[in-house]
């Protein structure tokens, strides 16, 4: 398969050597590689960008070795980029991770790493989002990665059209990870800000953590992932909106 590999995280991160390494070890039973692997991510980290693209300037885009290039833009101009640049064509598969941190329930609205995905799953490409759930400083990404070698094309067959397939799962070297079908938990966010004044007369707003409230749900992939096992989702990327057809006549004109 011709797979496209991409990320938030940019291009010098953990993840996404992490999934080069695991992907393009994949091998048949004559050592050949069973994939050709294309590696487009942002030059920098684009965390939290979510479904932002890049207008009214151009994304640079710089070559660094053989199939492996740095964008100036977000996730999603990544995938834009690779189909429509340097592969003209679609590739058979988007991974977009591994992200550092979670990407779970409301996460996914704002994930940059979701976003890649979604844009994949948008143009018809099967896409799957890949984090590792954890906050610290050294992740393991090996339980992940392992995962992944070994079920890629069972995943393949789960993704539908209009989707994309999200994985979370521990950080752990452990090789003997159960994974569990769920569905995106809800998580409110409590947003807290620090501002200072500056002498250059902007006010500086600094955006920091204030906690969440999560919705409890024993299938929500909250849940599985506070089990220690991966969580995997099955996400559309198309709105849905309540159709009331009775309110029509509420209107005033």
């Amino acid at each position: 398969m011709r797979i496209l590999l991409t990320n938030d995280d940019g291009i010098q991160s953990d993840g996404i050597f992490a999934l080069i390494d695991t992907i393009t070890a994949m091998k048949d039973a004559n050592g050949k590689s069973l994939h050709q692997v294309l590696v487009v991510a942002p030059e920098h980290e684009r965390s939290g960008v979510s479904h932002a693209m890049t207008l009214k300037k151009p994304a640079k885009l710089r070559r660094l070795g053989d199939f492996r290039y740095s964008c100036s833009g977000t996730p999603v101009d990544c995938i834009i980029i690779a189909g429509l640049a340097i592969l003209h064509e679609k590739p058979d598969l988007v991974i977009s991770g591994i992200n550092r941190g979670p990407n779970l329930g409301t996460d996914i609205i704002y994930s940059g790493t979701c976003g890649a995905a979604r844009q994949a799953a948008l143009q018809g490409i099967p896409a799957i989002a890949v984090s590792c759930a954890a906050y610290c400083d050294n992740l393991e990404y090996e339980g992940l990665t392992s995962f992944l070698s070994a079920n890629l094309e069972e995943l393949m067959g789960l993704w539908k059209p209009d989707s994309f397939i999200n994985i979370n799962g521990p950080s752990t070297k452990s090789r003997d990870l159960k994974a569990v079908w769920t569905v995106p938990g809800k998580n409110k966010y409590i947003d807290n800000l620090k501002c200072f004044d500056g002498s250059d007369g902007y006010t500086y707003c600094f955006l920091t953590e204030g906690g969440e409230e999560r919705t409890p749900d024993a299938i929500s992939d909250h849940h599985i992932i506070s089990q220690g096992l991966i969580a995997i989702s099955l996400v559309e990327v198309h709105p849905r909106a309540f159709h009331e057809p009775s309110l029509n006549g509420k209107f005033v004109f």
